[in-house]
């Protein structure tokens, strides 16, 4: 993972703290030089715990390489706001921000998302699977149209549901998983979950063209 090397004007660099010392004494000196704008600080700070952070990115999205740049990107995010740390454990501050990162590359793929939704929703009760089906153009069409709806109501949902729902119908993660990453309680992320699916269903019945779309097919 990336080292920083640039320096604040006029910034002042103590000198590193051990490695090998990792007492809570030692840490706390290299937060309060890192709080300071100490980078060679901060820098040690990310070799302790830049693996923790790369496998923590890696469980949740599922990609080493995804991971690996969401993990940097984590710790540029972390100094850039290092100096409004406020004495926390700096192991779930950079945690956090490396969820917050995931997650937020999750939102940025929603509108992917929605295919994998779409077929789910044309079902009397949906089963939320990603099976695929054959369509012809018109209907391949139609779910064009589909999708966009679907990402205009998955828009509107609370921010907390359409991240438990992507996370649980799009890609695949299971309820200890998504309570683990957003430090939820399973029977919150179940709820979000289940709310987050009527109130999409519930919209898109509710659309006169989504409505034919939905009949027709349950029809079929």
């Amino acid at each position: 993972m990336m080292q920083f090397r640039r320096r604040a004007r006029n910034e002042t660099i103590a000198p590193p703290v051990a490695d090998e010392d990792s007492s809570e004494t030692a840490e706390s000196i290299l937060i309060e030089r890192a709080v300071a704008g100490d980078l060679t600080a901060f820098n040690q700070i990310v070799e302790r715990y830049q693996s923790a952070v790369l496998t923590h990115c890696t469980a949740i999205l599922r990609d080493p390489s995804l991971a690996e740049d969401v993990a940097q990107e984590s710790m540029v995010k972390a100094w850039r706001s290092i100096s409004g740390f406020r004495g926390e454990s700096i192991r779930s501050w950079l945690m956090r921000i490396a969820t917050n990162s995931c997650l937020d590359l999750i939102r940025q793929r929603a509108r992917q998302a929605t295919d994998s939704l779409d077929a789910q929703l044309t079902e009397p009760t949906p089963i939320w699977s990603t099976q695929s089906h054959d369509f012809s153009p018109e209907e391949r069409s139609e779910q064009a149209e589909l999708s966009d709806r679907l990402g205009a109501a998955l828009a509107r949902l609370p921010e907390e549901q359409r991240v438990a729902l992507l996370m649980s119908d799009a890609l695949g993660y299971e309820y200890h998983e998504i309570a683990e990453i957003t430090d939820s309680a399973i029977g919150t992320i179940k709820s979000r979950i289940s709310r987050g699916r009527a109130r999409l269903r519930a919209e898109l019945l509710a659309d006169e063209q989504s409505r034919e779309h939905f009949e027709r097919y349950d029809r079929s």
